[in-house]
């Protein structure tokens, strides 16, 4: 109590107060450390478990992101390649029905395609298919709900063509090779060289006329035999097409749909 009265009436101890306060105060902080280092240790938890969710919530957004870009690349291709059909199908200026690749057989003397359109869509044998750039093949059999198709380096098919340069007609037979056709019938002095493009002739009424169909790569004489060794590459992309297009030459329009109709006795037909 004296103290107490003492330093309001006097301010002499305020030094000695200041003295006292360096000693004691660091025990202040002492007292008050063990509280303070858990209150810290249970925020650092506490912001561990929340930064530790949060990354893996993160890493599955990413995940689902990226798996959802890989399907947007997947529909941009898809989207590019059936922009390209669609104004090649306008350039054509025939009827043409875009049909999707189901299976490849190729076989070392047999390159079959399969397609999901067949005879419930008008689709018949020896029409003629394209892709963006170039002949396919051709309808080898039609069946109601799919079609198969020969590509033009079978073995077994041959397309007429002709060179682009100077009209010089001949025939382009398949290889077996999915990138290479074969010109078997032209001297070594036919007017023909690398780089020429070959285009459909209209000959034997199969394609139309005009349609690109391969690039010479190769012409090599040959002076001891009859006709010279000539290859082509084909223009069409025949390894990597999803999408193609069956043409019609004919102006008459094909249905795409089946209806039904009724015929003299009553009974219901169906008209393709």
């Amino acid at each position: 109590m004296a103290l107490l009265v003492t330093e309001h009436v006097n301010s002499k101890l305020g030094g000695i107060r200041t003295t006292i306060s360096i000693f004691v105060d660091p025990l202040k902080y002492l007292v008050s450390l063990p509280t303070t280092i858990v209150e810290q240790l249970a925020d650092s938890a506490t912001t561990y478990r929340a930064l530790k969710a949060e990354n893996e919530r993160l890493r599955e957004e990413q995940l689902i992101h990226q798996t959802r870009l890989l399907k947007f690349a997947a529909l941009e291709k898809e989207n590019i390649r059936l922009r390209a059909l669609l104004e090649n199908s306008f350039k054509l200026g025939e009827q043409v029905l875009v049909a999707e690749l189901l299976s490849v057989n190729m076989a070392p003397y047999e390159h079959i395609l399969v397609v999901n359109k067949g005879t419930r869509f008008g689709v018949h044998p020896q029409q003629p298919v394209l892709d963006a750039n170039g002949v396919v093949g051709q309808v080898f059999r039609a069946l109601p709900f799919t079609s198969e198709i020969m590509l033009i380096t079978d073995p077994n098919h041959a397309i007429p063509v002709q060179v682009n340069r100077n009209g010089l007609l001949t025939i382009a037979v398949g290889s077996g090779q999915l990138n290479r056709l074969i010109l078997p019938f032209l001297p070594s002095n036919a007017d023909i060289r690398p780089g020429d493009l070959l285009i459909t002739s209209g000959l034997g009424g199969t394609f139309p006329q005009g349609y690109p169909v391969a690039v010479v790569d190769e012409f090599t004489a040959q002076p001891n035999k009859a006709f010279a060794t000539i290859t082509a590459t084909p223009k069409a992309l025949l390894d990597r097409n999803r999408e193609l297009m069956i043409v019609w030459s004919k102006s008459v329009p094909v249905p795409l749909i089946a209806k039904p109709t009724v015929s003299e006795e009553g009974a219901p037909d169906v008209v393709k």
